[in-house]
């Protein structure tokens, strides 16, 4: 999920440099759900990934 949000911020970058002004808003907006869904995920699992069943 991390590596998708990463390729949606490139393609934001490059989209802004070359003044595609609206796919690069969209790129960007894209890759920032992505980056929250991701870091969400990330704490789920570690706050429940670490538990040992005894």
């Amino acid at each position: 999920m991390l590596s998708w949000a990463l390729a949606f911020l490139v393609i934001a970058i490059i989209a802004a440099i070359f003044g595609f002004g609206g796919i690069a808003g969209a790129a960007a907006s894209i890759a920032q759900i992505l980056f929250f869904v991701f870091l969400v995920l990330f704490v789920v699992a570690l706050l429940f990934g670490r538990r040992v069943i005894t």
